[in-house]
């Protein structure tokens, strides 16, 4: 049997750190290629696996908060 781990929205936002508005475009954007997410009583989950293929696409992209913040400037 094959276990898949599914985050609810709140966990997305904070593994990418970005807002609830973010992730509703991010779905709608055709060409970004973000998962789509799956409904629970109308909750949004995301299935984990998809979201690390779909950041294995992106490279580099990826932003370190404490660094764009300047909290890493020292």
């Amino acid at each position: 049997m094959d276990q898949q781990s599914y985050l609810p929205a709140a966990a997305v936002r904070a593994r990418f750190g970005v807002s609830d508005m973010s992730l509703w475009r991010w779905s709608r954007d055709k060409a970004l290629g973000f998962p789509a997410p799956i409904r629970i009583n109308n909750r949004r989950f995301w299935r984990l696996g998809d979201l690390e293929a779909w950041e294995a696409t992106r490279g580099t992209a990826r932003v370190d908060t404490a660094a764009r913040d300047g909290e890493a400037a020292q």
